[in-house]
């Protein structure tokens, strides 16, 4: 039980990137590893009620597999060393954004936390949800989950002697690394994605 406790903590962090990703226009919230890049700035939806909710959606996909270890100190380390390396992040962020978007972005920024989500100011998102930039975008993320912990099940197992393996958590990583590999071939291949 504490096992899937985990895996549900890790899946409603994804949750929170699905929700994220998929209600946000191109050139935004992404994986822009080589520069930053906002043709607009997002207030609406999540971005309402957080100025950074992939970094949170993060947060609570790491903090599953962290969990599932049992060692308190282990977890209030991940803990801090991720609010350190974040904090960093999330402050590059926002002075580009603040540099970008002027007062608009100082605005918005002052009436919305950066971290820990308040509900009081929710605005519907702007644009309507989209599956296939869900597909395109996050499917990485899904594997990875069931992955992860996938491991971390046949490791503690293998470690203690037994061989009590979870089915549904092997089952799920094939079937979503098979997904991966499908979408994969499906972006580089196909006009679909």
């Amino acid at each position: 039980y504490y096992e899937m406790f985990c895996l549900l903590i890790s899946l409603f962090g994804f949750g929170i990137r699905v929700y994220t990703v998929g209600h946000t226009p191109e050139n935004t919230s992404g994986r822009n590893a080589s520069r930053q890049i906002a043709d607009t700035l997002n207030t609406t939806g999540i971005y309402s009620t957080v100025r950074h909710p992939l970094y949170l959606g993060n947060f609570f996909m790491w903090l599953g597999p962290c969990l599932l270890t049992g060692n308190f100190w282990f977890i209030v380390a991940f803990c801090l060393l991720y609010w350190i390396y974040y904090e960093r992040i999330m402050y590059a962020e926002e002075q580009f954004l603040r540099r970008s978007f002027g007062e608009i972005y100082t605005d918005w920024a002052s009436n919305v936390p950066a971290f820990i989500p308040s509900f009081k100011n929710f605005k519907k998102p702007n644009l309507p949800f989209s599956w296939k930039k869900i597909f395109k975008k996050e499917k990485n993320g899904f594997a990875g989950v069931f992955l992860i912990f996938a491991v971390f099940d046949i490791a503690g197992e293998l470690i203690k002697g037994e061989t009590n393996f979870n089915y549904f958590l092997i089952v799920s990583s094939v079937l979503t690394a098979l997904l991966y590999l499908v979408l994969k071939y499906m972006k580089w291949r196909t006009n679909i994605l």
